[in-house]
């Protein structure tokens, strides 16, 4: 099995796949990083070729490298500095110990992981002095609510941001009433991490009778519908090979109108503003 091929474009008009692999809470200890690296060897064997980390994942970039190591190009690697480091110098130094972790020389996307007290001018133009260098090639944000989006559009190269990471699932549609149609109007990447809510919507029922329809699981249920959003970018962490298997198959299911319509009845999509969530 190798992963169908399915992108959609940053602003910038590059094409990323709209599944990447997850590395939150790698690299945690020890005793797992073998089988960590081995699932995200297993993961680009498969097709995987986005991978998501940060500088806040414990050693998290550390496992990424190794998977990576003599497969660099052609791969699409995402890193997030900490608000705490979000200051001018402090996100430039922050990046040059990303890339050592990562045994890298450039970051494909580098985002703010969550708004913090810096200023956003000064972090942008942090990260715009890391793209001239050519340390990043791409920056964006996460955990960004729209009044964050507004505010950091009307700062100077702020519409240069190229996506945007938080928290979305079927359990979790929040960001649909008007985060997600004001970043669809900008053609501005939304990165869904946690899609199966932390194994939840794994577990969950309400999913079973169309799981059953398409020979597959709950969780590939929610995964399926994730990436089906346009312009939605899942990024799913699974350490057991069984995991990243059925993950990467969850690309070949193609849910029907009607599978659509119990999905919105069981989960119903937001009717009003409600604030942004995070995990």
């Amino acid at each position: 099995m190798t992963m169908t091929t399915r992108t959609t474009k940053l602003p910038c008009g590059e094409a990323v796949p709209v599944f990447g692999l997850g590395t939150w809470k790698m690299g945690e200890a020890q005793s797992r990083f073998a089988d960590e690296v081995a699932a995200l060897r297993l993961g680009l064997d498969l097709g995987a070729t986005l991978i998501d980390t940060a500088e806040m994942y414990a050693d998290a970039e550390l496992v990424v490298a190794e998977a990576v190591k003599g497969r660099r190009d052609g791969l699409f690697l995402v890193s997030k500095v900490l608000p705490s480091n979000a200051a001018r110098a402090g996100a430039i130094a922050a990046c040059e110990r990303s890339l050592k972790r990562l045994g890298t020389d450039r970051i494909d996307l580098y985002l703010l992981h969550w708004r913090g007290g810096v200023p956003l001018a000064e972090t942008v133009a942090a990260f715009e002095a890391l793209k001239a260098a050519g340390k990043i090639r791409h920056w964006g944000v996460s955990n960004f609510d729209l009044d964050d989006m507004d505010e950091l559009e009307g700062v100077p190269s702020g519409s240069a941001c190229q996506a945007n990471q938080v928290l979305y699932n079927l359990a979790r549609r929040g960001i649909e009433f008007d985060l997600m149609p004001w970043s669809r109007k900008r053609a501005l990447s939304i990165m869904a991490y946690s899609p199966v809510d932390q194994g939840a919507l794994a577990r969950s029922g309400k999913l079973d009778a169309i799981a059953t329809r398409h020979d597959a699981t709950a969780a590939q249920v929610a995964l399926a519908w994730t990436i089906s959003q346009a312009g939605v970018i899942a990024i799913p962490k699974a350490v057991r090979p069984r995991h990243v298997r059925d993950n990467i198959a969850a690309l070949d299911i193609k849910l029907t109108p009607q599978d659509l319509a119990e999905l919105d009845k069981a989960f119903p999509p937001p009717q009003r503003k409600r604030p942004l969530e995070m995990i």
